[in-house]
């Protein structure tokens, strides 16, 4: 039985990190590792947190989370911003044990009623993870793309 984590990047893996790749089909619907890892560095106000998505000791994915400020979606709000599973490692499970993972830590914390994701409307795939997790539609677009909410019950 293999042991799914996630792990935070750090000076050991940020590389393995950059490597991780979708299908090019794949590519417009999420900002690149190296992106996100940049976004972590230059924009602390949103306390985004990288993370690797491991199975075992092998890196498979990639998930950051946060509290960015969105004004058009209400002020300082908990976000799943990225989940990227490396296209070798797709179909597998472990997208959806990462957002598990990552939705009971982000629970954990007082301040969290809810948690927002974004998918990009083309990427049923993703809609169909998040609405089996409980997000629901919340009728908003924020950067085009489609904005999901999930309560949390404390």
């Amino acid at each position: 039985m293999s042991n799914n984590t996630l792990r935070e990047i750090t000076t050991a893996n940020w590389k393995t990190c950059l490597d991780l790749q979708v299908w090019p089909d794949q590519e417009n619907y999420v900002a690149s590792n190296g992106y996100s890892l940049a976004q972590a560095a230059y924009e602390p106000e949103a306390k985004w947190t990288p993370l690797g998505i491991y199975c075992d000791e092998t890196m498979v994915g990639f998930l950051m989370y946060g509290q960015p400020d969105y004004p058009d979606l209400g002020g300082r709000l908990w976000e799943i911003c990225r989940l990227l599973v490396d296209k070798n490692h797709q179909q597998k499970g472990y997208g959806r044990t990462a957002m598990v993972e990552a939705i009971r830590r982000i629970s954990s914390h007082a301040d969290c009623e809810s948690i927002y994701i974004c998918y990009n409307p083309e990427n049923s795939v993703a809609e169909a993870l998040y609405a089996s997790l409980g997000f629901e539609h919340t009728g908003k677009i924020h950067d085009e793309e489609i904005v999901m909410c999930l309560p949390v019950k404390k």
